[in-house]
């Protein structure tokens, strides 16, 4: 039952904060020098920014889930063990 967790280093969270600024920085260079009109730019915009919403909110529900499984693990392994503690006992 030991849940060894290990946070993120400080260099693993910069370096995503960093390609996540530096991918939306070069969309949106992207988007602005497209030789299309201004209400096409704003219509793309608009997509990408529902994209990372939802690629946010994907993340985070399989995430849940699966610290969800991880409880319901911890549980069921502390009453394996409890049981196994009361045979031994017995024996």
């Amino acid at each position: 039952m030991n849940q060894n967790v290990q946070p993120h280093s400080g260099a693993w969270v910069t370096f995503t904060y960093v390609s996540f600024s530096a991918s939306a920085f070069m969309v949106a260079i992207g988007v602005f020098y497209l030789p299309i009109d201004l209400w096409m730019k704003g219509y793309l915009t608009m997509g990408i920014i529902m994209m990372l919403q939802s690629c946010v909110t994907l993340t985070k529900t399989v995430r849940d889930m699966h610290e969800g499984g991880k409880m319901v693990n911890r549980i069921e392994d502390a009453k394996a063990e409890r049981l196994l503690m009361e045979v031994s006992k017995a024996a």
